[in-house]
């Protein structure tokens, strides 16, 4: 599989949404059922980090090689002087999270590792970050560099499509319900309309039909995320990344500067960024001024999962920013 360069083009599309919703809707019922994937033996939760593990010289070969004959891995070689590879980690180790085991992603510290230091290099590679794929023991260059948390989940998505034209994917990475298995539950057609709508850019028919979801339903977290992409879609159309991050950057004080420049950091995949950018400007501010960042904080979380750890971490900065 050849390396891939990215761009930010797009990178509003967060991807895959329509697909984490049906896995959300799955682990539900399974949860419900007590079956594969709910609550462990005494009704402890699943562990959040089943699908990352870290690989040793020691232990590639079975927690890399043995493990793809049955389930795809993306081994991401990093190093802790690496500042692009703390960029990536995290989006992979998210992506992992939330593919539920289609695959798994392995991590390799090339300064602890020098023997598979030196099988990266031997492939001819000279950088870091570097994933490669593991496929029924055939490892695959997959991509160099950093990248948004868009294009990481395009690159992904490319990747499993091509492995499923060749033949390649075993039949746990296909999604496939095991034999016997009921069916999931199905999603819900104006979700589908919503999802599609947002993909396509149709940001008019996204809104509408997300309200319609939040008006049937306020507790929805999918329509709720959905109408914040679609605010920080409209948000950003307009705006040059670039000049944007400068602005802000030579203008601390400058509160509409730093709005502008988290919701790029949010749409290049930058989360932690975005959110640590408006928690400084909460601090730095008052009255109208740190209510208006406040604000745009708040109405980002809402388009990430409540779950996820850099939310939490956020919420209580902003309640030490503020307290």
């Amino acid at each position: 599989m050849p390396s891939r360069d990215f761009s930010l083009y797009g990178a509003v599309d967060l991807g895959a949404r329509q697909a984490a919703a049906k896995k959300r809707q799955e682990r539900q019922e399974r949860q419900q059922a007590g079956g594969p994937g709910g609550a462990a033996p005494g009704g402890a939760p699943a562990a959040a980090g089943a699908h990352v593990v870290d690989v040793t010289d020691e232990t590639f070969n079975a927690e890399v090689v043995e493990r793809s004959q049955t389930v795809p891995v993306l081994v991401d070689f990093w190093a802790e002087w690496c500042g692009p590879c703390k960029q990536l980690g995290p989006i992979l180790e998210k992506l992992a999270a939330e593919a539920a085991g289609r695959w798994v992603l392995a991590k390799v510290d090339i300064d602890a590792n020098p023997q598979l230091a030196a099988y990266m290099q031997q492939m001819g590679v000279r950088g870091i970050p570097f994933v490669a794929a593991v496929v029924a023991g055939q490892l695959l260059p997959f991509l160099n560099g950093a990248a948004p948390e868009p294009q990481v989940r395009d690159a992904i998505d490319q990747l499993f499509e091509a492995l499923r034209k060749e033949g390649l994917l075993p039949d746990a990475a296909e999604g496939e319900p095991a034999p016997g298995a009921p069916a999931g539950p199905p999603l819900d057609p104006v979700l589908i309309e919503a999802e599609e709508a947002l993909q396509s850019g149709d940001l008019t028919v996204a809104r509408a039909k997300f309200a319609e979801l939040l008006e049937r339903d306020p507790r929805d977290e999918q329509a709720r995320s959905g109408l914040g992409l679609v605010d920080l879609s409209e948000r950003v159309q307009s705006v040059d990344a670039g000049r944007a991050l400068a602005d802000a950057d030579a203008a601390p004080a400058d509160v509409a500067a730093q709005l502008a420049a988290a919701d790029v950091e949010m749409v290049s995949g930058r989360v932690e960024a975005a959110f640590d950018r408006l928690v400084a400007t909460v601090r730095r501010t008052a009255g109208d001024d740190r209510d208006a960042a406040r604000k745009r904080l708040l109405a980002l979380f809402d388009i990430m999962p409540a779950d996820d750890p850099r939310v939490g971490k956020a919420r209580r900065a902003l309640q030490a920013a503020l307290f």
